[in-house]
């Protein structure tokens, strides 16, 4: 269960949990807490720290100190490290997944499954960080026109110094440590502010790092509430780059952080395209997969299918029939539509259903929701004036609009603010790739629902969804800069000359 066994040192009292910093778990001197509501009960499951500012400022000097050693210690030890806490994460898969069912109303095996991928993704980062690091570049300066070889150029990766980690609620283990990871073996040190909601599965997380025996300080985990330490955290000039996965919030961030390198995934209005000659039954199972699945709050989800008129009756059939076998309740039975993370989710979910409705939207099913829990819904004939065509509900409420060209589907998309993935459903390649050059998506999937992963592959948003781009081998990258050392010779000097 969460906060026994080796997790015990976590717990400060009857489900409260402590934060940490400089190796150890400690009790907010501000004496306050916030509050987790468990989004099945409605009721407070546990609580979490309410740090102050100087606690900030404490983890902040002391990342900065830890990072300076760490930044020597070997490459294949830091990959050890790593490795090791991937053992320890995946051996204590059950009490991380049991937080994710309370905490997020993740469906117990999708939470089991989070937990097993993260422990994969830290030892994937690991090996792949060796290679990237391990390797330099060597430059003569004959290659540019007028130069002679008298310069020798040696390039190699060096860390940025301290992280910020911000991950989202609704995968709050597996996108911490697609930040964590890349971050310890580029040899930066890390502060990880998790959110409120999935607070107390990252702090189990982080656990896992610190029984693998990681430096004191180069890791922490500050919890509280963002309008008191949020602004303070995103603007300490201790933190020398910002990896952050969330909503709006991402461009406030965006444009307070000053000179720092920026990763940021901010969400997403990921269209599906049907084309005439879409096998209809793929469609319709991507549509459940890619729409429902873990209630449609993810940014990869299907938030809106355009299809070609001709084949729309027919589709929308296949959907409804899925639509109605998709079972709904708490996550602890595996359903798999479970309540949404908060009130105000349901609440904003409920405004979009009732705007369609009221524009005369036709309901495939009847809409219905008891307290967070919103039954799967089927919109279709919806039209551009609805604002569930364009705003991201982040529910189990999917829009469909039916197109008369190709051209119209294209147009709908890339009139988004969003551009995070898309995907296109035809039996011909030629068309698929001329439609998937035409989306201003990060990346589309022809044939297939949006999806994050594997999570070695690319990962990023055009437009309002995002700076740069994630993925084990980009984030190393990204959380790195370049140095160089110039060799100068006083004669030209050619190999074997």
């Amino acid at each position: 269960m969460a906060g026994n066994g080796v997790f015990a040192e976590i717990l400060d009292g009857e489900q409260v949990f402590k934060y940490y910093a400089d190796g150890e778990w400690k009790k907010s001197s501000s004496g306050k807490s916030v509050a987790i509501i468990n989004p099945t009960t409605r009721k407070t499951q546990y609580k979490v720290q309410a740090c102050t500012q100087e606690e900030v400022n404490k983890v902040m000097e002391a990342a900065k100190t830890a990072q300076k050693s760490w930044a020597k210690t070997p490459l294949w030890k830091r990959a050890e490290l790593l490795h090791k806490a991937a053992a320890i994460l995946k051996e204590h898969k059950a009490p991380i997944a049991e937080c994710l069912v309370k905490e997020i109303a993740k469906p117990a095996k999708d939470a089991v499954t989070e937990v097993v991928r993260s422990g994969d993704l830290v030892s994937y980062t690991a090996e792949e960080g060796v290679r990237i690091l391990g390797e330099g570049k060597f430059l003569v300066s004959d290659s540019f026109p007028g130069n002679q070889r008298t310069k020798y150029c040696l390039t190699s990766k060096i860390p940025l110094g301290v992280v910020l980690a911000i991950p989202p609620f609704n995968y709050p283990v597996n996108l911490a440590v697609s930040k964590i990871a890349p971050a310890l073996i580029a040899g930066n040190s890390l502060v990880l502010k998790p959110p409120t909601q999935g607070a107390v599965a990252a702090l189990h997380m982080m656990h896992c790092f610190h029984l693998a025996g990681f430096p004191k300080g180069l890791i922490s985990v500050i919890t509280g509430k963002g309008s008191e330490i949020g602004d303070f955290l995103t603007m300490h000039p201790a933190v020398n780059c910002i990896s952050f996965t969330g909503g709006d919030t991402g461009i406030s961030i965006s444009k307070k952080a000053g000179m720092i390198p920026l990763q940021m995934e901010l969400g997403g209005k990921d269209a599906c395209i049907v084309l005439e000659d879409a096998d209809l039954d793929l469609v319709a199972a991507n549509i459940i997969k890619g729409g429902f699945s873990y209630s449609g709050q993810r940014c990869t989800a299907v938030k809106v299918v355009l299809v070609m008129e001709s084949v729309a009756d027919a589709l929308v059939e296949k959907v409804k029939e899925k639509v109605a076998k998709l079972t709904v309740g708490p996550p602890e039975n595996d359903c798999d539509i479970t309540p949404v993370v908060s009130e105000s989710s349901a609440n904003y979910i409920e405004g979009l259903v009732m705007d369609a409705k009221q524009k005369n939207a036709t309901f495939c099913q009847e809409y219905k929701r008891e307290g967070n829990l919103i039954w799967p819904l089927l919109l279709d004939n919806v039209r551009p004036d609805m604002r569930i065509a364009w705003e991201e509900p982040f529910g189990p409420v999917l829009p469909v609009i039916r197109i008369g060209s190709v051209e119209e589907g294209i147009h709908h998309c890339n009139a988004s603010n969003f551009g995070l993935q898309g995907c296109v459903f035809t039996k011909d390649i030629n068309k698929a790739m001329l439609v998937s050059d035409a989306m201003e998506s990060g990346t589309v999937q022809i044939n297939s629902a949006p999806a994050r992963g594997p999570d070695h592959f690319p990962f990023q948003g055009f437009k309002d969804s995002g700076i740069g781009s994630q993925g084990v081998t980009n984030s190393i990258n990204m959380m790195t800069k370049i140095k160089t050392t110039v060799i100068n010779l006083p004669t030209p000097s050619y190999t074997m000359g």
